[in-house]
């Protein structure tokens, strides 16, 4: 009877324990060595906020095209910045001055920098334009399992989903590695994927770059899911374990 009790209690303790195989990413990675990376631009979206510069060899000529900027010191910080940046309406335009609403649909920044340049020029504004447009607000929001979740502002014009979970401290060892959530947001339109980390397979994906705004989900993994359902730790099954086997010791006595 003892016998019987010990085995089924370590079969539970077994059972809710990760393997190796859970915990690990990129198992097959050898699968990607030379591949060719996926680089990918993000399109502007609404309520974007963009940093656009307009400059020209005459300084002056063109200053009448740039925003009023606030005065500001060397110490300035993002939320500044932002201040002095265009918010993407969500009928994805931006009000420049002089020129008026531009669109920002299916624009990248590069996209949308050769746009207002090559405006000023044909419309006769600026023969030597030279424009910059810069995203200031990209963020992302990783929740779940992981060591420090939160929303997170970034400036990388390419970080990988790696990179993201790295501003989190990482998966805890709950994390469920292979069933990663991850939600994203274009044009109106959400699309939602489920990521494998323990596979190399997605870095030749559309995912293995994050986006602004994509929302990051690292739910538990099984034994995690079992264990808040059933029985703490392993710690506490065989404390139960050597209370069972005392009590089964006194009874048959």
């Amino acid at each position: 009877m003892q016998i019987k009790i010990l085995t089924l209690l370590l079969l539970v303790a077994v059972s809710s324990c990760a393997s190796r195989k859970d915990v690990l990413y990129l198992q097959d990675v050898e699968t990607t060595n030379n591949s060719t990376i996926p680089y990918q631009t993000a399109s502007i979206q609404p309520n974007d906020i963009l940093k656009i510069t307009i400059g020209s060899l005459e300084p002056l000529a063109a200053m009448p095209y740039n925003k009023s900027v606030i005065e500001v010191t060397q110490t300035q910080n993002l939320e500044l910045i932002k201040l002095n940046g265009y918010v993407v309406s969500l009928e994805q335009t931006v009000n420049l001055p002089i020129l008026g609403e531009i669109s920002t649909k299916n624009q990248t920044t590069k996209k949308l920098e050769a746009f207002i340049s090559n405006k000023l020029i044909t419309e006769g504004h600026l023969s030597d334009a030279k424009v910059s447009v810069r995203l200031i607000n990209a963020k992302i929001t990783i929740l779940g399992e992981v060591n420090r979740p939160g929303t997170f502002n970034y400036t990388d014009q390419n970080m990988t989903l790696l990179q993201a979970l790295g501003y989190a401290g990482d998966l805890t060892i709950n994390g469920k590695r292979e069933d990663i959530l991850l939600t994203r947001e274009v044009d109106g339109i959400r699309k939602i994927t489920r990521i494998d980390l323990t596979s190399a397979e997605f870095m030749n994906g559309e995912y293995y770059f994050i986006k602004p705004n994509d929302l990051i989900v690292v739910n538990q993994n099984d034994p995690k899911v079992k264990e808040s359902g059933f029985i703490a730790n392993v710690g506490t099954i065989l404390t139960i374990a050597s209370l069972a086997l005392s009590i089964t010791i006194l009874l048959t006595r």
